[in-house]
């Protein structure tokens, strides 16, 4: 029986009011470190005037790659409450991002807490939970002229592509299933001029 996780489908969203300040809240599903740097650099673009913009992660079929940020709020008054209605949820592979646009009125250490607690329960409330199973990552290097080959083996492995550089000589990364990477691993290394090597599970 494959292992399996509890994550978010997708981008879920919320807004949480406390004494003038107002939280906005996101939750994105994500695999790696790459992908929330990218998420945090364009909310940062986008809410630039915000007073803070706090967020915890927990990455892994196993969640033993967490962070937790505070981003100039007193020490474990954000990242932390958040962090822990992750946990509490059960969930991992997520990203949860909670805006501040300070209101006037500040709220003190157990204040900062309780909202930034609020903020995110009403954020994952709105979030649809989905069971994935864990997936095997590999990445595959090649000649170009063995691109249909790859990619046959790949869609017989029923693999998703995660990144992908397609020049004279091609790379990617795949995502397989447990059931199908024993086949895949067959297949793949009979191919003359085909490396692949086996990442991580996620």
């Amino acid at each position: 029986m494959a292992e399996s996780y509890l994550t978010i489908e997708k981008q879920a969203e919320a807004i949480y009011k406390e004494k003038g300040s107002k939280f906005i809240t996101f939750a994105y599903p994500v695999i790696d470190q790459e992908e929330i740097k990218q998420i945090l650099a364009e909310l940062r673009k986008k809410y630039y005037d915000a007073t803070h913009h706090c967020y915890a992660y927990v990455l892994g079929f196993d969640k033993e790659v967490f962070r937790m940020n505070d981003d100039g709020e007193p020490s474990s008054t954000a990242g932390k409450p958040i962090y822990g209605q992750i946990i509490s949820k059960d969930l991992t592979n997520i990203l949860v991002v909670v805006i501040r646009y300070f209101g006037g009125t500040k709220l003190g250490v157990s204040g900062l807490i309780k909202a930034y607690k609020a903020a995110t329960l009403l954020c994952l409330e709105e979030a649809v939970v989905v069971e994935k199973k864990v997936l095997r990552l590999y990445e595959i290097s090649f000649p170009y002229d063995k691109m249909n080959t790859v990619m046959g083996i790949l869609k017989h492995a029923n693999a998703q592509q995660k990144r992908h550089s397609f020049d004279m000589d091609c790379s990617m990364e795949v995502l397989i299933s447990e059931e199908n990477a024993k086949k895949f691993e067959e297949e793949i290394s009979k191919v003359l001029n085909v490396n692949f090597s086996f990442l991580a599970k996620v």
